[in-house]
């Protein structure tokens, strides 16, 4: 099992083998927005079988560009970004940590307000011939991508399966600042 970025948001972002996962040489992606807020805060899950493990949190803050990590777990994934995609779904790309000249790639389905499924888009969620037109095959790498088109057709064959495995992913309010002390009055003498 892969423990990066799909290790729960992006426990989390590819939990499935490396064997099918999608990457490209850099983001094929382009249209990065802060889809949710300025500062993420995640509370995240492997998902294995329909049962949660693994948990750690971690934020990220907006750059501008990108999700940057700030804090808390989710090391390996330097920072990444997340695009709205077909049927309310999201694509999140990573720029991972060891190697940030290759992206790795999720879907994100919105289960309900601030909760997360991620499963990592897989090129064995495809049928043949849509593996044979979108994946350049090199002894590296499983499935390489080269354009947004490519992606969108993997992401649709990753969109139409169920999985009871990947990662969960809940957003988290922003931490309260801290309370000021309350100051009591000494009690009144009759």
């Amino acid at each position: 099992m892969k423990s990066s970025f799909v290790r729960a948001v992006i426990a989390g972002l590819c939990a499935a083998s490396l064997a099918g996962c999608i990457s490209s040489s850099g983001p094929v992606l382009t249209d990065s927005k802060p889809l949710l807020g300025q500062k993420l805060r995640l509370q995240l899950y492997t998902l294995r079988k329909g049962f949660v493990s693994e948990p750690e949190q971690t934020l990220f803050t907006w750059d501008g560009k990108l999700y940057v990590h700030a804090g808390g777990g989710l090391r390996d994934v330097r920072a990444f970004s997340l695009h709205a995609f077909e049927g309310g779904d999201y694509i999140a790309q990573d720029v991972p940590v060891k190697h940030p000249d290759i992206s790795e790639y999720a879907l994100v389905r919105k289960l309900t307000d601030g909760v997360y499924l991620v499963r990592a888009i897989d090129e064995d969620d495809a049928d043949e011939a849509t593996r044979a037109a979108n994946c350049v095959h090199t002894d590296k790498v499983a499935c390489r991508v080269e354009t947004p088109d490519q992606l969108f057709a993997l992401a649709r064959a990753t969109a139409a399966k169920h999985y009871d495995d990947g990662g969960l992913a809940i957003r988290l309010d922003e931490p309260l600042p801290p309370a000021r002390p309350i100051k009591r009055r000494p009690p009144r003498r009759h």
